[in-house]
């Protein structure tokens, strides 16, 4: 493998498949290369459908795995002192974690470049960022950030070493140097779920707007709907999940179709089509519903809908959220942990409905059609959930940020800070 000669900041992912943690890191990436910082991208697997999209000047560097035994008892020598037996439970499982044969390489690289700090995402990636800095003994920084409920992870994985993840988290985040969340949410929940001190975990919110936004919402739209004069569309967007409830939002846009004329665009991939669409088809709506798939640019939907709906049971802090209030866009949302109420301030940017009720939704739904917000409100309200100040927010981690126990909170309103976070008064300790 080849360096640069200057230090780089080393981001870590499992690969660069489609999803909202994917799409942040490169938008990081970007950022720290453009405030000039030079960069790697670390992949566990060269491979998804954001290769494409990997930021000029950024370079790409592949692991290589090495045995899953081997790995795991490369990962039992690393608690020499015993204090990790109540966690050892999550890495016994014959099949390793996906991320534990890369322990090895990880370590060797961050021994061979040594890249001033390195910035890992997701719990699995968390974990293996902090082994492979240990095993290798390196002075890199490292900095890990949970995107989502860890408390929810837990609960509707049916892996099981998932349900030992908890106390693993707890015995090992201790040795990072920075712990990063993106939502207030989220890292109250990871606090509470495994015993972490909150005042060590500082909220740092997603690079969601990009300079490059704009041009992107006036490109073509991805479906026809969205430039025709017909009823209105509205468009949801995401991995097609469990997660993502989209049955509840077919559910609610039915109530809705059998008042008024609409339409309703969901973008997206995933296990759930074959349900989805089984379910448009019980519900009546095939006529006015579309399934198009991953759409690589949904900004120019955003732009053009007549709302947008999240329908997530739980979420980290939902970037289609705020990408669709920064085009404009008027937005419902249920209002499930976490992320929602912080981007909409409880309310004010857009309606918050309980998690699973359709009928509340559908009505959201038909209010948010006859009075929406203003556009420019919107947009405002989206912008400050910036690239630049979400990458000035890790740099203060990664290069110059306090100890990992000096705590802090997100960005609760316009123009409170310029870093994307703020200090946290009276921070307790669960």
């Amino acid at each position: 493998m080849s360096h640069p000669e200057t230090t780089p900041i080393a981001l870590l992912l499992p690969s660069l498949a489609a999803g909202g943690v994917g799409r942040s890191i490169l938008d990081l990436a970007g950022a720290f290369r453009d405030l000039g910082h030079p960069v790697e991208l670390v992949l566990c697997r060269a491979e998804g459908p954001y290769r494409e999209m990997v930021p000029a000047g950024v370079g790409v560097v592949t692991l290589e795995p090495e045995a899953g035994l081997a790995a795991r008892l490369r990962l039992a020598r690393l608690d020499n002192a015993g204090r990790g037996v109540l966690a050892r439970p999550a890495l016994l499982p014959l099949r390793p974690a996906p991320v534990q044969p890369f322990v090895r390489d990880l370590a060797r690289y961050l021994a061979a470049a040594r890249p001033a700090a390195l910035l890992a995402a997701k719990t699995p990636t968390n974990l293996l960022a902090l082994w492979s800095r240990r095993l290798a003994g390196a002075p890199t920084r490292v900095v890990v950030s949970e995107r989502t409920q860890l408390s929810q992870s837990i609960a509707r994985s049916r892996k099981w070493r998932w349900r030992h993840i908890a106390p693993l988290v707890a015995h090992t985040y201790p040795w990072a140097d920075g712990i990063a969340a993106v939502s207030d949410g989220v890292a109250d929940d990871l606090a509470a779920t495994t015993g972490l001190s909150r005042a060590a975990i500082t909220t740092v919110y997603n690079p969601v707007v990009t300079p490059e936004l704009p041009a992107r919402a006036a490109a073509p739209p991805p479906h026809p709907w969205l430039a025709d004069d017909g009823p209105p569309v509205m468009v949801g967007a995401g991995r097609l999940a469990p997660q993502k409830h989209f049955p509840l939002l077919l559910r609610a846009f039915a109530r809705l179709r059998e008042g008024r004329a609409a339409r309703l665009v969901i973008l997206g991939e995933g296990p759930e089509r074959g349900r989805l669409e089984a379910l448009v088809r019980e519900l009546g709506i095939a006529a006015d519903v579309a399934l198009p798939g991953f759409v690589e640019n949904p900004y120019a939907a955003f732009s053009r809908a007549s709302l947008f709906v999240l329908s997530s049971d739980y979420e980290g802090l939902p970037g289609v959220l705020i990408q669709a209030l920064a085009c404009g866009c008027p937005v419902v949302s249920t209002d499930c942990p976490s992320g929602p109420a912080e981007i909409l301030a409880g309310g004010r940017y857009g309606e918050l409905v309980p998690v699973g009720d359709a009928a509340a939704l559908a009505a959201a739904m038909g209010r948010a059609l006859e009075s929406p917000p203003a556009a420019d409100i919107l947009r405002r309200r989206g912008g400050e959930f910036s690239r630049e100040r979400s990458a000035r927010g890790y740099l203060n981690l990664l290069l110059a940020g306090p100890p990992s126990a000096s705590g802090r909170r997100g960005v609760a309103a316009a123009g409170t800070n310029d870093h994307a976070i703020r200090p946290t008064t009276g921070a307790t300790t669960p």
